[in-house]
Order: structure tokens, then C-alpha cells, then sequence
């Protein structure tokens, strides 16, 4: 028996994705965290890069502990920029500090991170409607987007929202043939 996957999953990383995390809601902290990292981490390269360089992300950021990345200095950057097994972009790695110093003041404020960025779905994935393509960016994305830059986060552009809201699950974009769609929509 063959198994319906979306499209985008070809290769074994990527299955391994899709097949485990994909969509599913997730309303842990730091694996919140550690998609918006990701995820802005990921601007201008392909999905796949990252995937394959998740594990050095983790070890290289402290296991994605905003409080410890919150305290990084200027030789923690530089260590940061010379790890091969991260993208060495100043500017990423930079965000990456600023949005633990924003993800805390967050916490604080709405007492987790979960509570904040779930409320922009009403605390429920979203369905795309039946027949519509799978968008880059939708009205909530842009919502999510301009109220975290106004909270300090950078790399969270309309359509870096909109693959983070995809990737937790507060949208549940995988094609009503995949095998995945049923299973995360009991979740």
C-alpha cells in the first residue's frame, strides 16, 4: 500500500519531518522557541538546509533555553559565527538573541509564550478551506508578524510567521490526501 504524502516531503529527513511534527499542535515553550529560530533562520534557503543542521542548532544555542540565549555577549557571537554547522549570518544570529530577550518579556506578560502566539488562532488550528491552495502569507501571519516586531522579534516576516503558524500546527496545511491531514486533526 502506498502512503499520500504532501508534495514538499521527497527526501528522508524531510519524510521523517512530515511525518512526526509537521502540523502538529505544539504548546511547549521551548519548542515554540525553537521554530521561530528556525524558522528565521531558514529565510532564503530551503527547509531541508535547516533540518539538517537542527541538531548543531540545538547544541550550538543551548538546547533553545531563552534564558541562557538572552545572555549571550559579543564572544558568544563570534563563537556562533564560526560554527560550520549553523548558518553563520550575523544578522540571524543576532535576531536570535533579541527574540529571547523579547520571547521572555512575553512569558511574562501573557505567563507562557504558548498562551500569546495561540491566541492569534483562537486556540485551535486552523483548516485551510477545501480546494484552496496553500498560501505564503494570510491576514493572521500578518497580524502575528507586525505584533511581534513591535515586541522586538526580527526574522518574523508575514510569510516566516505563516511557516512557523505551519509548523506548530495552528494551521493545518497538509493536502486533504495526505495521510497526516486526518491524524493531526484529531490532535
Amino acid at each position: 500500500m502506498t502512503i499520500t504524502r504532501c508534495d514538499w516531503a521527497k527526501t528522508p529527513l524531510s519524510i521523517e519531518y512530515h511525518d512526526r511534527e509537521w502540523g502538529v499542535p505544539l504548546h511547549d515553550d521551548i519548542g515554540l522557541f525553537e521554530f521561530l529560530i528556525l524558522e528565521g533562520a531558514q529565510a532564503g534557503l530551503s527547509w531541508e538546509t535547516i533540518l539538517r543542521k537542527r541538531n548543531n542548532y540545538r547544541d550550538a544555542f543551548d538546547h533553545f533555553d531563552p534564558g541562557k540565549i538572552a545572555r549571550y555577549n559579543k564572544q558568544s557571537v563570534e563563537r556562533l559565527l564560526k560554527n560550520e554547522g549553523i548558518i553563520r549570518n550575523r544578522l540571524k544570529v543576532n535576531a536570535a538573541i533579541s527574540n529571547a530577550l523579547a520571547f521572555l518579556e512575553v512569558q511574562q506578560e501573557f505567563g507562557s509564550f504558548d498562551n500569546y502566539v495561540w491566541s492569534f488562532v483562537g486556540g485551535k488550528p486552523l483548516k485551510r478551506k477545501r480546494g484552496q491552495p496553500v498560501p505564503v502569507k494570510t491576514a493572521i501571519s500578518d497580524r502575528l508578524s507586525k505584533d511581534l516586531s513591535k515586541r522586538g522579534f526580527r526574522f518574523v516576516g508575514s510569510t516566516i510567521c505563516y511557516s512557523f503558524m505551519q509548523a506548530v500546527g495552528m494551521v493545518n496545511d497538509h493536502n486533504l490526501s495526505c495521510f497526516r491531514y486526518c491524524e493531526v486533526n484529531v490532535r
